[in-house]
């Protein structure tokens, strides 16, 4: 039984394992435009977005789903899907620089987090980051899957 009358309850988003707020409140110090990235057991999300009083604005956006318009027939949720992703979202951000934000999700050197965010660089955004964290370029371009060919195709159409 609790001796103390003092109970604190922590935010919703913390007890449910959604939010780290001091990570948060660190990231949103550097007042840059954050990059965003979730993946799922289908697809690679991100988007770019800004901290404002009032709510967390999104700049630009991109889901690994939209690459199957664009002649990607593989799995859109590997290595290769999530750089694409990345250069998809850094061509639309109309950002120069921003900060990586990945949440809670666990982080390993060369998983599709950091393809991802290898994807945005290429693209033009500026982002702090370690180069040998990066997936080989090997993985980055497909041929682990021997996509390669699908990888140029839709490659060429997101750089126009």
């Amino acid at each position: 039984m609790a001796r103390s009358a003092i109970h604190i309850v922590q935010h919703r988003r913390r007890r449910e394992q959604k939010t780290d707020y001091q990570l948060r409140l660190s990231l949103l110090r550097s007042g840059m435009p954050r990059v965003v990235v979730r993946k799922s057991n289908l697809y690679v999300r991100g988007q770019i977005i800004n901290y404002e009083t009032a709510g967390d604005r999104v700049v630009a956006q991109a889901d690994s789903a939209e690459l199957k318009a664009m002649g990607w027939k593989h799995s859109c949720a590997n290595v290769a899907a999530s750089y694409l992703t990345g250069l998809l979202l850094g061509k639309r951000a109309g950002v120069k620089d921003a900060i990586f934000d990945i949440g809670l999700q666990r982080s390993t050197k060369g998983n599709v987090l950091y393809a991802f965010l290898k994807g945005v660089v290429d693209a033009g955004v500026a982002v702090p980051h370690n180069p040998e964290i990066m997936p080989p370029a090997d993985r980055l371009n497909g041929k682990h899957i021997k996509a390669e060919a699908e990888f140029e195709t839709v490659k060429k159409k997101i750089l126009g």
